[in-house]
């Protein structure tokens, strides 16, 4: 069986928007992807290790854990062996404490790849490939997301083409979640049920060319 880690934020662990409910798991992407895949015939597991308020490479000055790059190496070795992580982070580096624009946010995901592919994994184990995700863009915040991601939808512009640089530069896969599935209008930054959906259906389309062969 094929192992993928989800290695993402609040909008892969499901928060119901306007809310602080969570989505139930049958209705998560990373759960979502999962199932079209088995059902397509691939012995796969997706293991979500999904924060809410993760960063990229920046701590939260009001919450402890929530930088990226800490512990993403243990977690590599703790999931392993990985055929695949899949990195679908950037979105909280724009919240209004920080001054971060799209080439920080990229940044901070190449140096995410550094970290997996540094890991100290048991050896004969498989450094796993990566998958880069753009997160769908922050609209408008709305209701309790204003004052927290206040002028995100400016700072996130270019998100998508600047992880596409690093995905090329770094020998990543690339996919662009904002083809697919939009921010909620809800509260601007996460996703509705119908978007979990999308955007799990068309990565089960897009992951099983980047797994090793069986």
């Amino acid at each position: 069986m094929k192992q993928i880690l989800v290695y993402g934020d609040s909008l892969s662990w499901g928060i119901v928007p306007g809310t602080r409910a969570r989505h139930p798991v049958e209705v998560r992407w990373p759960c979502v992807l999962e199932r079209r895949l088995v059902a397509a015939g691939h012995a796969v597991r997706v293991i979500e290790d999904c924060l809410n308020g993760r960063r990229t490479v920046w701590d939260d000055p009001f919450k402890a854990g929530r930088n990226g790059l800490q512990g993403l190496a243990q977690r590599i070795e703790l999931n392993s062996p990985l055929a695949l992580v899949a990195l679908m982070l950037g979105n909280n580096d724009f919240q209004s404490m920080h001054p971060h624009h799209a080439w920080h946010a990229a940044q901070g995901v190449a140096a995410l790849v550094g970290a997996i592919r540094t890991a100290p994994i048991e050896p004969g184990m498989p450094v796993p490939r990566v998958l880069i995700v753009a997160s769908p863009p922050v609209t408008s915040p709305a209701g309790a997301m204003v004052d927290k991601f206040r002028g995100a939808d400016e700072k996130c512009r270019g998100l998508a083409a600047e992880l596409e640089k690093v995905a090329a530069q770094e020998a990543c896969a690339f996919f662009d979640a904002g083809r697919v599935a939009r921010c909620s209008t809800t509260d601007g930054v996460h996703l509705d049920a119908v978007d979990h959906l999308a955007l799990g259906e068309a990565l089960a389309d897009f992951i099983p060319a980047l797994l090793p062969p069986a």
